[in-house]
């Protein structure tokens, strides 16, 4: 059996068992979630106070999906391969002419696309309701910049939560690391960074490597830079940032660094679950 129809098989097996978790359907009633509350409801309200639109509306709502998706991507693949270890149905399927490469290839595969998926039908649908049914005008450019930033994101922490599966076999702890993660780049996003600064009064470069470390950060200032291009909100470092660095430099990075730590990440995990044992 080819590489690919291994591929092929493994993810019709894993997709089977997506689609009867009904993670899809989850994916798409947390992102309807969202949008009625970000989209919808400051798209009706716009009327009333007229600060608002389609524009606002949208950063607000892709700024807090990048406080969302990481939590998705890492509690649908932190316990993926630990628990097909555990429960023995990786080692009855690698007991079939199944390589290690293909059962992983496909699991990945298949867990990377019921995440994208629902974004990438949520963000244009939403855009278009508010289109019209509020007579709303869509901001194209940042609605592709914003599917682009969250797509890099979310490949990133699914490699992410993949790596913890491979290398922690216990579930409970990977649960707690994946946890730990998800805090460490989400809720601490600005605590930690705002506590240097006044601890040790670190210089603007010093800060933006320090952010561009934590991908969420990295996808942030991607988006921030779109609807804000001199970044004002970050004083000095925004500064430093408009004028070195760009708008477009920045929605490159928030693009690129996730994919990069991502990618190591995956193949990181491959070369982990190709050399250890099943059991």
């Amino acid at each position: 059996m080819t590489l690919r129809a291994q591929i092929a098989v493994v993810a019709r097996l894993d997709l089977a068992e997506v689609l009867r978790s009904r993670w899809l359907v989850f994916c798409l009633i947390v992102h309807a979630v969202l949008a009625a509350m970000f989209v919808l409801v400051g798209l009706r309200e716009s009327g009333v106070v007229g600060f608002t639109g389609m524009g606002r509306a949208l950063m607000s709502w892709s700024h807090a999906l990048l406080f969302l998706l990481p939590l998705l991507a890492l509690s649908a693949t932190g316990q993926v391969v630990n628990t097909a270890r555990d429960d023995g149905s990786l080692e009855l399927l690698l007991a079939n002419p199944v390589s290690r490469a293909g059962y992983f290839v496909g699991t990945s595969l298949v867990r990377m696309a019921a995440l994208v998926l629902p974004l990438l039908v949520a963000m244009p649908a939403v855009a278009l309701v508010g289109a019209g049914a509020f007579g709303q005008e869509v901001p194209w450019g940042f609605l592709l910049r914003g599917v682009a930033v969250s797509t890099a994101l979310l490949l990133c922490f699914t490699a992410i939560g993949l790596w913890v599966s491979t290398l922690v076999r216990n579930q409970a702890k990977a649960l707690m690391l994946t946890i730990l993660l998800w805090a460490a780049g989400v809720a601490l996003i600005d605590f930690g960074l705002i506590g240097l600064m006044l601890q040790w009064e670190l210089p603007p470069q010093a800060v933006f490597a320090l952010a561009l470390l934590n991908p969420v950060q990295c996808a942030r200032l991607a988006l921030l830079s779109a609807a804000q291009p001199e970044l004002s909100t970050f004083g000095p470092v925004g500064f430093y940032l408009a004028n070195h660095i760009g708008p477009d430099g920045l929605f490159w990075l928030g693009i690129g660094w996730p994919l990069l730590l991502g990618l190591t990440a995956w193949v990181w995990s491959l070369g982990a679950f190709r050399r250890r044992d099943l059991v």
